[in-house]
């Protein structure tokens, strides 16, 4: 396992597997570990990473961060196809699991906790002693399937009740539950409070019994990839910041659009675009 400074407190930790993404323009670095940590980062937040990867995948992009990485023969290593109908996506390797008990101490009280699995890599309750202040998931690992040729599809998430319960805040996307409103309502019965995303139509705001839409700007879309992943931390954010879910779900919704503009891990919020965004919601 290498470490980067571990044991300063960060206020920010994500925990996941960062990935490996094979591109017609070569391999690059993204997963929610790389998209969330760089997100956060942007909002002037101390940020760790508890992830597993191997020695193909640089690092370097996330040099601003606090790591730690269990040691992989592998990292989790996903191609992209992107085609008039979605995206066709494979697993070509996995990294190691995540022990969360190997999440340093000091590290099990940061203000905001984003549990962030890509390919079923951790438990998913937080065992004792963490104690977030707004405990965030993601949970798309837990609702992926891949057959012997790597094929990736959704799956029903096994025993889901006990994360749900403890989280502050879930989001998950419409092709995470491949377009199953009954699944998404009956999760949010189930969880404080729940965002469907759904690309350029927006975003769901599940809360306190009611169901709100939020429309995303329409934007020439050059790249998608992690766009999820940087809602979810804006919204985290911003949810920690506010308590308002609505306003949290408005403004991540118009950071989003603006990330696909941009291609792979260019699309990280600028500081500058998120005081804009900020503004924009408040008047």
């Amino acid at each position: 396992m290498s470490e980067l400074m571990p044991f300063e407190p960060v206020d920010y930790l994500v925990i996941g597997h960062v990935a490996h993404d094979l591109t017609p323009e070569g391999p690059r670095l993204g997963g929610t570990a790389a998209y969330s940590a760089l997100t956060a980062r942007a909002f002037g937040l101390r940020v760790g990473i508890v992830t597993a990867s191997g020695m193909e995948t640089s690092l370097e992009p996330l040099n601003s961060v606090r790591i730690v990485s269990i040691d992989s023969p592998n990292s989790t290593t996903y191609e992209n196809i992107y085609t008039s109908h979605g995206r066709v996506q494979s697993l070509r390797a996995r990294a190691s699991n995540i022990n969360l008990q190997r999440v340093p101490q000091n590290w099990r009280d940061a203000p905001l906790i984003h549990l962030g699995p890509i390919a079923d890599e951790m438990e998913s309750d937080l065992p004792d002693g963490f104690s977030p202040s707004l405990l965030g998931i993601t949970p798309q690992g837990w609702m992926r399937q891949w057959d012997s040729e790597g094929r990736v599809s959704a799956r029903e998430w096994k025993d889901p009740e006990i994360a749900l319960s403890r989280a502050d805040a879930v989001v998950l996307s419409r092709e995470d539950v491949n377009g199953d409103d009954i699944l998404v309502e009956h999760l949010a019965q189930q969880t404080k409070i729940l965002v469907l995303t759904e690309g350029a139509a927006g975003a769901v705001l599940y809360w306190h019994g009611d169901r709100r839409r939020f429309r995303a700007p329409d934007v020439p879309e050059v790249d998608a990839t992690g766009a999820g992943d940087i809602f979810a931390t804006a919204f985290f954010i911003r949810l920690w910041k506010t308590r308002d879910p609505w306003e949290a779900t408005r403004f991540a919704t118009l950071l989003a659009s603006r990330s696909v503009l941009r291609v792979g891990l260019e699309g990280i919020p600028t500081p500058q675009e998120i005081e804009e965004c900020k503004m924009e919601v408040l008047q």
